[in-house]
């Protein structure tokens, strides 16, 4: 599928449909696999996140994966809130097929507060220049990395990845990072291991990502 396609598909799979209250539903990504890709579902937990508890941003979003789903069917969203409070709500999410659960999410959201910040984290680096593109397959704007994790050799399990989608609306953020993270595991937690990379799935091995966190700063 061409770049723009895939783009403006993955921009209607985010565009949820409302049901009933706390209830969405999801169209799924028009690609050539036998099940759905998990950063569709992550990006869809994100957006019913969102639909469902407006006004605030998420914080981190812990996701599981019991059983594949079907690319063919439509995907059910159902969202509890286990607490709404003013500051900190915290939401359940899980997603439907006729098969059964495929995936749940615990999510924590969190409104806009002033204040110093505390977070001990590594400073960003400068954004690596035009020799650093890389092409991930499945995601469908431009990427930069300095590491290659098609290469056989060895080294930290580790990845910084630049990023810049096309315009979009600032809300749909979270959703398109969420979907970005799920493209990179396998070949990030191989890269310690020599002589083998992301490109040997399926022959040399089988990966699957059965569970997956992402927190927003």
């Amino acid at each position: 599928m061409p770049t723009t396609d895939l783009w403006r598909d993955l921009l209607g799979c985010l565009d949820l449909s409302g049901t009933a209250p706390g209830a969405f539903t999801g169209r799924n990504q028009q690609l050539s696999y036998h099940r759905l890709f998990g950063g569709q579902l992550l990006a869809q937990f994100a957006r019913a996140a969102s639909l469902a508890c407006t006004g605030k941003d998420l914080k981190s979003l812990h996701a599981l994966f019991p059983r594949a789903g079907l690319p063919s069917e439509p995907v059910r969203y159902q969202v509890e809130c286990h607490h709404a409070g003013s500051t900190f709500p915290t939401l359940a999410i899980v997603a439907r097929q006729a098969a059964g659960v495929i995936a749940t999410a615990a999510v924590s959201m969190h409104a806009a507060e002033d204040g110093p910040a505390h977070q001990d984290v590594l400073p960003v680096t400068s954004v690596p220049g035009e020799k650093y593109r890389v092409g991930l397959d499945l995601i469908p704007w431009e990427t930069r990395s300095a590491a290659d994790l098609d290469s056989p050799g060895a080294g930290p399990p580790e990845l910084e990845l630049w990023m810049r989608v096309p315009p979009a609306d600032p809300e749909l953020a979270p959703a398109l990072t969420a979907y970005a993270t799920d493209l990179t595991l396998i070949g990030t937690a191989l890269r310690p291991l020599a002589d083998v990379s992301q490109r040997d799935s399926g022959t040399a091995f089988t990966s699957a990502v059965t569970s997956h966190t992402v927190w927003f700063h």
